[in-house]
């Protein structure tokens, strides 16, 4: 997967190699380039210039990432075309590549936030891309971020869940709402919502400890907050459920956290993300 982005990443240009988990042989690498950087800044800052009124826009760098699967290499180069063909016909299939891709990205950005202790450090996703392209190609070919053969894939339109999702819910609404003051955000989805970027990162160990207090204040913020079935069923369960959450961001205190506990905590999330979605779009 190769994923270019308009402006500059946080993590240096270089070819990075990646691990999954305690799979020795799962190695992916992830090649970062910047294409069109500036000088770098000098030590100390310049003076303010007055700006021209009308100056022409100035160019921006292009960040290029590309995510490589160094496993399981394919015995030709037929074999990896007939993999790509496959790949690009099932919508699900080029879903989960993407997904893959954008994973070991952020993993690196997460990695580079903590490592420089930046509170304000962020994820990507596909569709702040300016281009995005599934391909194949030798070792030497892929580390330089190029392809024998490659396609370029639209992630910013279409019917995926996700694009559904963010129709049902307008959220260009809901930022008016909130920067007018006719709206405020409960301090359970700023929760949920970082236990959720934790889970899809790899970190259940976070989004163990996330969960359980979001969950604690999304039963509290959101009691009696509509009157539908479905919401009155979700929270019960959350309420018989919260002592899982707290088990869970127990053990997660310790250490990683078993199949059992994790699975817990990744439906009691989809729960509480269920429970505020609908909220959303019952309110319109």
């Amino acid at each position: 997967m190769q994923f270019e982005f308009a402006g500059t990443l946080g993590v240096a240009d270089g070819r990075y190699l990646a691990r999954d988990g305690d799979a020795e042989n799962r190695k992916s690498v992830l090649v970062v380039e910047t294409l069109g950087a500036p000088p770098p800044p000098g030590r100390r800052r310049r003076r303010p210039r007055e700006a021209e009124p009308g100056a022409a826009l100035s160019s921006l760098p292009l960040a290029r990432a590309t995510a490589i699967r160094a496993f399981e290499p394919f015995d030709s180069p037929d074999d990896a075309g007939r993999w790509l063909d496959a790949t690009i016909e099932a919508e699900d299939a080029v879903d989960a590549v993407v997904a893959g891709g954008i994973g070991l990205l952020n993993r690196a950005l997460h990695a580079q936030t903590t490592a420089i202790a930046d509170p304000r450090g962020q994820e990507m996703s596909p569709e702040r891309a300016a281009m995005v392209r599934i391909g194949c190609g030798s070792g030497e070919e892929v580390a330089a971020g190029r392809f024998s053969v490659a396609h370029e894939i639209d992630v910013r339109t279409g019917t995926s869940r996700r694009r559904r999702r963010e129709e049902e819910l307008r959220p260009q609404e809901r930022v008016a709402a909130v920067l007018g003051g006719r709206e405020r955000i409960d301090a359970s989805e700023t929760l949920v919502l970082r236990a959720r970027a934790d889970l899809d990162g790899g970190r259940c160990r976070e989004a163990a400890l996330q969960l359980r207090v979001g969950l604690e204040a999304l039963l509290i913020e959101l009691a009696g907050a509509m009157v539908d079935p479905g919401h009155e069923e979700d929270m019960v369960e959350l309420e018989a459920r919260r002592h899982e959450a707290g088990e869970a961001a127990n053990v997660a205190l310790r250490g990683e956290l078993d199949a059992e506990r994790e699975a817990n905590v990744r439906e009691l999330t989809a729960i509480c993300e269920r429970v505020l979605r609908r909220r959303r779009v019952l309110r319109g």
